[in-house]
């Protein structure tokens, strides 16, 4: 976002209380879309990447026994 601002967290907050409270309702549930967005697109990617790397012959096959045991190794 260009000509972004630096606004402090208790800033925006003094801002955001200063809206009346159905903007500020609008704010949250816009917020909350944006976040739930970006947790779509970051789980697309790994999902790509996954993939990927799987194609590649990048990731190894085993089971979550097998991967504990090598966590613990």
């Amino acid at each position: 976002m260009s000509g972004r601002s630096n606004v402090t967290f208790q800033e925006a907050l003094e801002i955001i209380e200063t809206l009346p409270e159905y903007q500020q309702e609008d704010l949250i549930n816009i917020i909350k879309h944006r976040i739930m967005v970006q947790r779509r697109e970051r789980l697309a990617n790994n999902i790509r990447k996954a993939k990927r790397e799987y194609a590649n012959k990048e990731s190894k096959e085993g089971t979550v026994d097998d991967l504990m045991r090598k966590l613990t190794e």
